[in-house]
């Protein structure tokens, strides 16, 4: 697709759930949804273990407003997936290029994603703070049907059955101290600073990453959307942790 890489508003204030941006283009896809494509987008689309926002698009001195169920990015394009609604659905279609939108992020569905996805960075921080620091980092998955964080290693099971209860344990302490969250795109050598001085491989020297601190903690990179602070997490359950051909994982659960 050529069109320039889509502004990400939720990178500079991921706690915006408006913003104004101009259509640049609607575009059929192959499993037939409508998608949308803007110069900028305070949507987050599914990545990094975290769900894609939901809501509107609403087209500014028109009675257009698009419905968005999904969204993703492809090669730096932030597309909107969903449906035109009122009494004519297919009105949305003649829309011209540069039109001024209004975005309004389900705020219910972001405050749940951000709690999950910022539970799971914690777990990262207790499990340095258990001792099991050893154990690298693989994925998580923060979607609300099943979050859990994946380590490279295994542990025997009586220790599995001991570290659920100290990180359970920890991570409710955290919370309970509170902490203020940030997120800053930050130039390369300050980024690795804050991150105890390494980044990942996939982190391109010369690059300005952005970068996820909890409170006075180490931070990491991140492209996701966090609380505010650490004790709108309310409150953790490390459910399970299992290990299997060489990885381990922790489940957990967050209040409602």
């Amino acid at each position: 697709m050529d069109f320039p890489p889509t502004k990400l508003v939720y990178h500079v204030d991921m706690f915006n759930l408006q913003s104004q941006a101009r259509f640049l283009s609607l575009f059929k896809a192959q499993d037939g949804r409508t998608a949308l494509i803007l110069d900028s987008t305070v949507f987050h689309p599914q990545g990094g273990g975290q769900p894609s926002d939901t809501g509107f698009i609403v087209f500014t001195g028109s009675d257009s407003k698009f419905s968005v169920q999904d969204v993703r990015s492809k090669d730096g394009i932030v597309l909107h997936y969903g449906v035109f609604e009122g009494s004519n659905p297919e009105s949305g279609m003649n829309i011209e290029e540069g039109q001024e939108v209004h975005l309004i992020v389900d705020e219910s569905r972001r405050k749940l994603n951000s709690r999950l996805h910022s539970a799971g960075h914690l777990l990262d921080l207790c499990m340095q703070k258990v001792g099991l620091g050893h154990l690298e980092p693989g994925k998580g998955y923060h979607f609300p049907d099943g979050p859990f964080v994946e380590y490279k290693g295994i542990l025997p099971q009586d220790v599995l059955q001991v570290k659920q209860k100290e990180l359970e344990a920890e991570a409710n302490e955290l919370i309970s101290k509170g902490g203020k969250v940030y997120a800053a795109i930050l130039p390369y050598e300050e980024a690795s600073v804050l991150c105890g001085g390494n980044l990942p491989d996939y982190i391109p020297k010369g690059s300005t990453p952005r970068i996820l601190r909890l409170g006075e903690n180490p931070g990491c990179p991140c492209g996701g959307t966090h609380v505010s602070d650490i004790s709108d997490i309310v409150s953790m359950k490390v459910t399970q942790m299992r290990t299997k051909k060489g990885m381990t994982k922790v489940f957990y659960t967050i209040a409602s």
